[in-house]
């Protein structure tokens, strides 16, 4: 598969966990963002996953906060399509500087570069990461 092909297999699994995570809002709640990310933010649904650092300020900018929650939801959501596992062998007391963007970043590359899309462990040590294929 090509890495092209790998890029846009990966946008469209983004977009459906993006989906999967809003509808915990309900789907009149969900259709609305939607709506409002188009006509406040210029940015439709499907340029989200080329776009990610605007879908994060947009969240901010509606949500505050509670942004945070949703973007935990999406990485889960995401987790379970890309059928991930992760490992930090860090100390327990010291949390891993992974943000939402740096996360998307993270997954897909991890995507993109698999030789297969199977599943994919990501091992992070001590602010190193490192990649393995299952």
């Amino acid at each position: 598969m090509t890495k092209i092909r790998k890029e846009l297999e990966f946008n469209k699994i983004l977009l459906e966990a993006i989906d999967e995570a809003l509808l915990s809002l309900g789907e009149l709640a969900k259709a609305s963002l939607y709506l409002h990310l188009q006509n406040d933010f210029a940015l439709p649904k499907h340029q989200i996953p080329v776009r990610i650092v605007d879908f994060v300020d947009a969240l901010e900018r509606i949500f505050g906060q509670a942004a945070l929650q949703l973007q935990i939801l999406i990485m889960k959501c995401l987790n379970e399509k890309v059928q991930g596992s992760y490992e930090w062998s860090g100390p327990r007391w010291l949390v891993p500087d992974l943000t939402f963007t740096k996360y998307i970043k993270l997954m897909r590359l991890y995507w993109t570069d698999a030789d297969n899309t199977g599943d994919v462990e990501v091992s992070l040590d001590a602010g190193e990461r490192k990649e393995q294929e299952a």
